[in-house]
């Protein structure tokens, strides 16, 4: 049973993931072109500028990686269930 837990908190954590990142590329899509973009560094307080352009791209990446990880989780969740 805890074993079902665990895996519930993990997929309610990667659809959180999932929606942030959503948010973020929403966001970083309706910008106006000449806006600067700045990210921050993990574990810090600074920010560096980037191009709005890239980030983008980036952002997307992790949302199709979030969602391909929420697909595969879901796809082992009902072969477990088949058995």
């Amino acid at each position: 049973m805890a074993g079902r837990e665990l895996r519930l908190e993990e997929r309610e954590e990667l659809s959180r993931k999932i929606k942030e990142q959503k948010v973020v590329v929403d966001e970083l899509s309706n910008l106006k072109k000449n806006r600067k973009v700045y990210k921050q560094q993990p574990n810090s307080n600074i920010y560096f500028l980037v191009d709005r352009t890239e980030m983008l791209s980036q952002c997307k990446n992790t949302l199709d990686e979030l969602k391909k990880a929420h697909q595969e989780m879901e796809n082992s969740e009902k072969t477990k269930i088949k058995k």
